[in-house]
Parts: structure tokens; sequence; C-alpha cells
């Protein structure tokens, strides 16, 4: 194989989620003998550059959908959607200079649509084949799955990060819906597979229980207002991972919290193994980690995020995960109930379909 090929990752600039996930994508891809570059905003390069040390890095940030603490946050992107045509637009020009300047062969966008290119091959990453609508405007969704699908098409390929079958962890988002004909599963990402963890990498040595933040503001920093209100006398002690590496890994407490910025992910992995309980929101990302390490988790769907709200229910009916909406949370948290995920099944099958998708993109003309 070709040693001199360059891969450029970019993806979206929506929390850590989608740049979390491109992690074991860039560090498999480097095994390969490819070089990879990443462009990004500042912040999710504080997280490729922790984790993968001598990374490139490019100055190269995507849109920034937002949210707003009134609106839900469908409505809050219908109101961005002129600036994300315009942005859509930029980026797509913007990419033709960086693949003539930094010499790139291929293109891998996390959910970034104007990163397709004529002149080299381009893959597009998502798990939303079908864009979920609030359930008033349901009938409407097969506006917004078009859509989508006349992007995906630009693209020379359209990578799923889910499994095919019963055993998948998206649902309806990328099942039930007639796929493209560029489209591959390639199993669930997570930065934890591969990744060896020892007592020593865990910051703390007692029992604990751990929240784990994520998403963009203000909903991030509404939640964690609203938990540490629950949890300060909680026991035992409650670590909060705060997700925000580009302020370091240093730790703080305060009454029965501890708080951190950031942990690499040999830490965060044992932290997490060894927690007696888990709350996190129910970012894709976030699941795909925890089923790597066969955890489970009470998952709170961000206000008004509809894929985020489905994914909470589907994963609850299937007995994997628990649910409770944040408007819920009131002075107690509820009580636990000992769900069970086929982490070990899920990760031997993701390795096989990623495998083949990436042989399948080296050796395609």
């Amino acid at each position: 194989m070709k040693t001199d090929r360059n891969i450029l990752i970019c993806p979206l600039e929506w929390g850590l989620g989608h740049a979390a996930r491109m992690i074991p994508l860039a560090v498999r891809l480097r095994e390969m003998n490819y070089n990879v570059i990443i462009g990004a905003g500042k912040e999710h390069q504080a997280l490729f550059q922790n984790e993968i040390p001598g990374i490139i890095c490019i100055d190269f940030p995507g849109f920034k959908p937002g949210y707003s603490k009134y609106l839900p946050q469908y409505l809050s992107l219908l109101f961005r959607i002129p600036l994300l045509v315009y942005h859509i637009i930029s980026e797509h020009k913007r990419l033709q200079t960086i693949i003539r300047d930094h010499r790139i062969d291929i293109v891998i966008s996390d959910n970034r649509f104007g990163l397709w290119n004529r002149t080299i091959k381009t893959v597009y990453i998502t798990h939303q084949l079908r864009i979920p609508f609030p359930a008033a405007f349901r009938i409407f969704e097969f506006i917004g799955t078009g859509i989508h699908k006349a992007l995906i098409k630009k693209y020379s390929y359209c990578f799923i990060p889910d499994l095919p079958g019963d055993m998948n962890l998206s649902g309806r988002l990328s099942h039930g819906v007639k796929l493209p004909a560029n489209a591959i599963y390639i199993g669930i990402l997570s930065r934890f597979t591969g990744v060896v963890s020892f007592p020593s990498d865990s910051p703390v040595s007692y029992p604990h229980n751990t929240i784990i933040l994520s998403g963009p503001e203000p909903q991030r920093s509404l939640l964690r207002k609203r938990l540490t209100m629950i949890v300060k006398d909680r026991y035992p002690k409650t670590i909060i991972l705060e997700g925000r590496p580009d302020k370091g890994t240093g730790g703080t407490e305060s009454d029965n919290v501890v708080y951190y910025n950031h942990l690499p992910a040999a830490a965060m992995k044992e932290l997490i193994t060894v927690s007696e309980s888990i709350i996190s929101r129910s970012g894709y990302t976030t699941i795909m980690e925890l089923i790597s390490l066969n955890c489970s988790a009470l998952l709170i769907p961000t206000p008004g995020q509809t894929e985020q709200e489905y994914l909470a229910r589907y994963l609850q009916e299937k007995g994997w995960f628990s649910k409770v909406f944040q408007k819920d949370l009131k002075e107690k948290l509820p009580d636990e109930i000992n769900n069970k995920v086929p982490g070990d099944q899920i990760i031997f099958q993701s390795r096989m379909l990623l495998e083949g998708a990436l042989i399948k993109l080296s050796e395609d003309k």
C-alpha cells in the first residue's frame, strides 16, 4: 500500500461527539500507513492532539448549530438554515484550496455537508439517514430525508457507524429506510476500543458515580447545574466529566462532587468501567462508547433534540439503557435498573465491518 497518501478528517462542530468517534478511525488509518490530517476548530483539535500525539491539525472549523434556552432545537436549527447554507457553500469552496495545498487524496466528513469533491474520493459519515422530526411534523420527514440523501450521493461513500440487523443502535435513524447505493455499515466507533487501561490510569481509587457531560451550550451547563444540586449529598462521590479538552486535565472538588475538564482515553475508560452508576446525554457517540465498555447508563436527552429523545426511548425499549427527561429531574434520580448491553458481540462485528470498509476505500479507484 502507498505510504504517501493523505487523508483529511473533518468532524462536525456539534459538541465533542463527532470528533471523538473519528479518533479510532484516525488511529486505524495511521496504522494502515496513511498520513492523517485533522481539519477542525480549536476545541476539536485539542481533543485529537491529546489522544493522538503528533497528529497534524489545520484550522478548518465546521458549522456550529447552537441551542436556545427557550426554543426547541429543531426550531433553533430552522432559523439558522440560511447560515447553514452559506457555511456549506463556503466550506465546499475552501476545501478545494485545502486539497491543493495539502495534496489530499481522500476526505472524510463526519456530517459536514459541503465536503465533497469530484476530483478525489470523499466519504460522508452519518448515523442519521432519516432525519427525525417531532411527532407533530413526522409527515414531512421524507423531505429532510430526501435532501439528506441527495447530499450523500455527492460523496464516493457513505459510512454508517452502526450494525445491520437487529443488534443495531440507531433504530429507524439508519434502518427501515432505503440505503443510498454508496452506503456501507462500518460498525460502531469508540475511542476506547483497543485502549488498554490499568488501575494506575484511573484518577480515583474510591467508589464513585459518573456523570458524562456532552453537547453544546447552554444545555450542557443547565444539566450540570441541575444534576449537581441532586448529587451533591449523594453517596458515594460523583465524578463529573466536563468534556472540555482545551481546558486541561485538572480536577476540582466541591461538596461531594469532583469535576474533571478532560481525561485521556485510558483514564476515562478505567473511571467509567468501575463506576457504580453512569449518567449521560443520549448522544450517539456517547452511546457507542458506553456499549464498547459493556456499560449501561441513565440517559437524559437534550431537550428538544429529537434524535436524542428517540435514541433514549429506542435503547430503553431494547433493555440496554434507562432514560429520564430533563424536565422530570427533581430532587432525586430515578431508581436504578440493571440493564445489560451486548458490547462484546457488537465490538466483534464492528471490527470486521470497519476493516472491510477501509479495505474497499483503499482499493477502489
